[in-house]
């Protein structure tokens, strides 16, 4: 790895880390570490769009907040600003598909997130993370196991996050909810 992307990818490890130890939740020590690192560029307090997501949105137990604090930060890089131009709404209609599903495609940053961290974690849902917690949900040993989650988490949205798009042409969907290949899609109009 470059050695400029190994020290981005340390420094918001160690900035998520320090986050938690702090008191920010799940979701917010990913998102303030990477967006502070990556996209200074944004309001300092743009992290607090994370707040909600921690413990699976509100305890709720869904997406682990981790990861969905990855998700934002990688979509401040790669995320679209606007609609791509057209001179019809079909056009539009036609120009965002490709921008999202074609090569090289937005989906296909993102879907590396929930994919790598299943396969890494074993769940993506919180309540399936933290199911030995259940009855003892403040103590050390789950403090411990989701600092290594942010970590983890924040280390590998660093490598997405400084992707060029060139690096992105290279990357294939993992599971998706619907029929898609690993190369290019052709969108059909609607």
């Amino acid at each position: 790895m470059h050695r400029h992307r190994q020290a981005k990818l340390e420094s918001a490890k160690l900035r998520a880390r320090r986050n938690f130890s702090a008191g920010f939740n799940c979701g917010e020590c990913v998102a303030e570490a990477l967006l502070s690192e990556l996209v200074p560029e944004l309001p300092p307090n743009t992290w607090k769009l994370s707040t909600g997501f921690g413990g699976g949105i509100g305890l709720y137990g869904d997406t682990c907040g981790a990861l969905v604090g990855a998700v934002l930060a990688v979509s401040a890089v790669h995320g679209r600003s606007r609609l791509p131009d057209g001179e019809t709404r079909q056009d539009v209609l036609d120009a965002s598909r490709r921008q999202l599903y074609a090569d090289p495609g937005l989906y296909r940053i993102f879907n590396q997130l929930p994919n790598w961290f299943r396969e890494r974690h074993g769940h993506t849902l919180c309540r399936e993370l933290t199911a030995r917690w259940h009855d003892d949900w403040l103590c050390k040993e789950h403090a411990l196991f989701c600092r290594e989650i942010i970590t983890d988490t924040a280390g590998f949205a660093v490598s997405l996050m400084l992707l060029t798009t060139e690096e992105t042409r290279a990357l294939r969907f993992g599971h998706v909810v619907e029929r898609v290949d690993s190369g290019s899609i052709e969108c059909e109009r609607s």
